[in-house]
Order: structure tokens, then C-alpha cells, then sequence
């Protein structure tokens, strides 16, 4: 069993940056791929980035990327998402997700979760 807590959301102005975490406890992430996915109110969950266990290769949904980079410290269990000139569209709440096979396909199959970070960006 693995668990996830997200932290590092907030208030933030449009053009600004965050960078959220994903700390894991309950077994090595080394072994996870892991994605981080983001639901903003009265939309769908929607899929953001994700990285191999190695943290080798990674994904990006085609609204963030250029802006968005994701990257893990497997010595710290944890996970990371730098978000570079943030947009309002950006508001949403980000979640970590955790599966312990192929990073591929890259969108779907995360068996954990953590429980989410607000992120606000006002214009």
C-alpha cells in the first residue's frame, strides 16, 4: 500500500509559479510510475504529466507542456511539479497518482492516490 500526500498548492497570479510535491510513505516510490492528474469544479479529472519509475521518460498533456515540468528524488520518495506561467485555466485541484507498472499508458492505470492541492491562479 502506498500513500500520497500532495502539498505546495496556493493562491497565485497569472504568469507566476508553483511547485508541487507528492511525498509517499508506505513503500519505496522507486518502483511506481507515478502521474499527476487535476480536476477543476464541474470538470472531469483530467490528466497533467506523468514519469517512469526511473524518472527517464515523461508525459505531458499538450495544455501544459513548455510550462509544466515534472521530475522525482526516488531517495526521497517524492515526487515533483514545477508549474511555470501559470494561467487561470490552470485553477484545479492537483492530484498524485502512484501505479506500480509501466508508465505507460501514461494517462490511465494509477492504482494510488493521494487526496489533492488546491491550486488557485487569479487574472
Amino acid at each position: 500500500q502506498v500513500q500520497l500526500v500532495e502539498s505546495g498548492g496556493g493562491l497565485v497570479q497569472a504568469g507566476g509559479s508553483l511547485r508541487l510535491s507528492c511525498a509517499a510513505s508506505g513503500r519505496t516510490l522507486s518502483s511506481y510510475a507515478m502521474g499527476w492528474f487535476r480536476q477543476a469544479p464541474g470538470k472531469e479529472r483530467e490528466f497533467v504529466s506523468a514519469i517512469s519509475w526511473s524518472g527517464g521518460r515523461t508525459f505531458y498533456a499538450d495544455s501544459v507542456k513548455g510550462r509544466f515540468t515534472i521530475s522525482r528524488d526516488n531517495a526521497k520518495n517524492t515526487v515533483y511539479l514545477q508549474m511555470n506561467s501559470l494561467k487561470p485555466e490552470d485553477t484545479a485541484v492537483y492530484y498524485c497518482a502512484a501505479k506500480g507498472a509501466s508508465v505507460l499508458p501514461a494517462t490511465s492505470g494509477y492504482e494510488y492516490w493521494g487526496q489533492g492541492t488546491q491550486v488557485t491562479v487569479s487574472s
